[in-house]
């Protein structure tokens, strides 16, 4: 039976490169001279440090554009809040992998309410959706797509 799983992963290497690449640029810009502003990366956690809340600002602007040129989809980043002490502001961004629980009892319930001749089952921080018909989980594809779930999906595995 044709099957395939919903994932959400993202490439870290990918993630580590446009922070290396957004502390270069930190480091050269006008408005940054002599602030000490800068991108730490730990496991899946991207620290930032600045001076002000609205240093932080631009400095997620700049990891944005530089994760965005790495095609590394930013709706993976979840922003925490925002510290401020002894002239110093902090944030950190968490960088979400895998498909929670929640996002995926709502696809599975999606794709259920589609009446498509297809089986969906939560393995883990996947979902795998098998059919009798190849064309039956490309409907099932495209009706994720136009999901809203606030994170990215990779559809993988795909097997005839």
């Amino acid at each position: 039976m044709p099957s395939f799983d919903v994932v959400s992963e993202i490439d870290l290497q990918e993630v580590r490169n446009a922070v290396d690449q957004a502390n270069r640029e930190v480091g050269t810009r006008f408005d940054f001279k002599g602030s000490d502003a800068r991108f730490s990366l730990e496991d899946a956690v991207v620290q930032m440090q600045a001076q002000s809340a609205f240093q932080l600002e631009q400095m997620l602007d700049i990891l944005r554009l530089k994760l965005v040129k790495r095609s590394v989809d930013i709706e993976c980043l979840e922003a925490g809040q925002v510290e401020t002490a002894n002239n110093r502001a902090r944030q950190a961004l968490t960088i979400r992998q895998g498909v929670d629980t929640d996002n995926a009892r709502r696809i599975v319930k999606e794709i259920k309410a589609a009446k498509l001749k297809v089986q969906a089952q939560i393995q883990g921080e996947q979902v795998r959706v098998t059919g009798k018909k190849r064309d039956d989980l490309q409907q099932v594809i495209a009706l994720l797509r136009k999901l809203e779930l606030g994170l990215p999906l990779q559809y993988i595995n795909f097997r005839d």
